[in-house]
């Protein structure tokens, strides 16, 4: 029995890797789109969402599978509900994928607008956190997983600047505020890309440590 739960966790990690490098593809699209405003690119980037969402689905079957069948304790407990959470949290990354895509696809068919915001540094740090978690998670390495939750503030502060800046420009030109909104709404997701990537980070510490620390409690 221990050794079928073994083959059985083994592969649910696998899957979950595999699910997490999808997602990496997806957000290294979205910030591919938002530096190119190449609509072709957004419309990909939307129709493959499901490949996303389905797998989501398998990992989570396959995790309740193995509790009502073998009824893991101790550290492969913890394996078992981590992994559900960082599901969710790769298929809500896929979403705000998505969401950027659409927002970026929208921009694409409007006249073209003189205020820029540059997204370059919010999109790598995004990106950057998601990879080190993925990474912490691989390793089950709890100093990275740590310092994904030190970057956070990072992204925050840079989806505050773009709120400040892009207020500024709605004031000025009311009649572009549709074109505005939506860039806002970039850095939005990319901020919460950020907060899917920490969600993980904070689930390494507790698969780890068997300790939870949501809500900046560490």
């Amino acid at each position: 029995m221990a050794v079928h739960l073994q083959k059985e966790l083994d592969k649910i990690k696998k899957r979950i890797l595999t699910l997490g490098a999808l997602a990496e593809e997806r957000v290294h699209l979205a910030a591919k789109a938002i530096e190119s405003k190449d609509k072709e690119l957004c419309e990909r980037i939307i129709r493959q969402d499901h490949d996303i969402d389905e797998m989501e689905v398998e990992i989570e079957e396959e995790c309740l599978k193995i509790l009502a069948l073998h009824q893991p304790v101790a550290i492969d407990l913890r394996f078992i509900i981590a992994v559900i959470k960082i599901n969710n949290d790769l298929e809500r990354i896929g979403d705000q994928a998505v969401n950027i895509a659409q927002r970026v696809a929208f921009m694409a068919t409007r006249r073209p607008y003189e205020f820029a915001f540059d997204y370059s540094t919010m999109a790598e740090k995004s990106q950057d956190m998601l990879r080190k978690s993925l990474d912490a998670l691989v390793n089950f390495d709890l100093d990275l997983a740590f310092k994904v939750m030190t970057l956070d503030d990072e992204v925050d502060r840079l989806k505050d600047d773009a709120y400040d800046r892009i207020k500024v420009e709605i004031r000025k030109h009311p009649d572009r505020v549709g074109y505005l909104i939506n860039m806002f709404l970039v850095s939005r997701h990319l901020e919460r890309l950020a907060d899917h990537a920490t969600n993980i980070a904070e689930e390494v510490v507790y698969l780890v440590e068997g300790e939870i620390v949501r809500h900046g409690n560490f």
